[in-house]
């Protein structure tokens, strides 16, 4: 049902699904309600996937035991800060998968400094309120907006500038690109989707929230710098005109010859533009960011872990580690487009993970079962971006 959807929280379920190397079946008459849930029709039964409100009300939540023990599972995952997906096969629950935003380091340090630059946060989600809280305490943000549907959250942002805040907006999908148009400052992440790039005042490279701190601490040092600019260059002529005019030379015998006058004026905009240039030494702070090519919610599905994988290579079904290839990729410019090439090669068949550093223009890609590498170049080149060559981890071998 999942595979149907572009939702976030159906694309965790997906990906934790081909981790898990669970085959995939095809739904038919599928059908998304926005902010509640999906409905289709697998062998022959109907399912109903989403939030325990959709649920109700399609009339799930009876006084059974099996509803109660589903409910009271519901709230127990909400509390712990993650999102309950309920589904039901013909009028009858079966099962609960918990869905939780993974919270990087990073954005723990940006709020921190948010706080210290005096602003106010606030989370504005559709998750239920006792799963927001939670996320809320955890990094410590002043407010929470909860149960949110998508078509509301532009009017969220509306109701905050009434109550005369200036409002700044970070999204990324569809569903924010109402509410970067109606903030004060809209501001997309560079992976985002394409409306919301559009939407968007602001457009972040990377998809760390450190960026929105390092924007708005390069835009107080513009504009400090034209303030400076200002004041010197209205000191400077409030001092050189009237001499230059004749005005101090009846009573001082002060008088400025033309030569002297057009040198002072190029002094005058040689020190404005050196003074500009400053900027150019600009530098952010330093935070830790060691996630900084993850999507900014990076999505898991809790269907189960492998309680023995301690270390950072994957591991297939029966303990061992996979193969991995190596992708040079050549077309990549931004975060966008390394989203881009990460979603291709994440959808083949027998690849588990994949990961994009823009940098240095390669895609790493793990492997439960050996893939071709034409395979993946096919996927990389429909995506719309050129493969160069190709190496696989411990053979060393490069196929041009």
């Amino acid at each position: 049902m999942e595979f149907g959807s572009e939702h976030p929280l159906a694309l965790a379920v997906v990906e934790k699904a081909k981790k898990e190397n669970v085959l995939i079946s095809k739904a038919s008459d599928f059908e998304a309600w926005s902010g509640r849930g999906i409905r289709a029709v697998l062998n022959g039964s109907h399912y109903l996937a989403g939030n325990s409100a959709f649920m109700q009300e399609s009339g799930l939540f009876s006084g059974d035991e099996t509803s109660r023990q589903t409910r009271g599972q519901a709230w127990k995952l909400s509390s712990e800060g993650k999102t309950p997906l309920l589904f039901a096969k013909d009028g009858v629950l079966v099962g609960v998968i918990a869905v939780a935003d993974t919270i990087r380091e990073s954005s723990r340090t940006a709020i921190r400094q948010f706080h210290d630059l005096g602003l106010h946060v606030v989370i504005l989600t559709g998750d239920n309120k006792i799963t927001a809280e939670a996320i809320r305490k955890e990094l410590n943000i002043e407010e929470a907006i909860s149960d949110v549907l998508p078509t509301e959250k532009e009017s969220c942002v509306r109701a905050l500038q009434e109550k005369d805040h200036k409002a700044a907006m970070v999204g990324d999908g569809i569903n924010d690109a109402p509410a970067l148009t109606r903030a004060d400052i809209g501001i997309a992440i560079g992976a985002g989707t394409d409306i919301a790039i559009e939407s968007a005042d602001v457009v972040l490279m990377k998809n760390s929230l450190n960026d929105v701190v390092t924007a708005i601490n390069l835009s107080k040092a513009v504009l400090k710098n034209i303030k400076m600019n200002l004041f010197w260059a209205f000191f400077y002529n409030i001092l050189g005109i009237p001499i230059a005019a004749g005005a101090f030379y009846p009573a001082f015998g002060l008088r400025l010859s033309p030569m002297i006058g057009a040198a002072a004026m190029s002094l005058s905009s040689l020190f404005v533009v050196t003074n500009a240039l400053r900027l150019r030494f600009f530098k952010e702070k330093e935070a830790d960011d060691s996630n900084s090519n993850a999507t900014i919610s990076a999505l898991s599905a809790v269907m189960g872990k492998n309680e023995n994988n301690s270390g950072n290579k994957p591991l297939n079904m029966e303990g061992e580690i996979t193969m991995k290839k190596i992708i040079t990729v050549e077309g990549m410019m931004c975060a966008h487009c390394q989203m881009h090439v990460q979603k291709a090669l994440a959808a083949v068949d027998g690849v588990i993970d994949a990961s994009v550093d823009l940098e240095s223009k390669k895609a790493t890609v793990s492997l439960s079962k050996d893939v071709e590498d034409k395979v993946l170049f096919n996927a990389i080149t429909e995506a719309g971006y050129t493969p160069v060559h190709c190496v696989t981890e411990d053979k060393k071998s490069v196929v041009k």
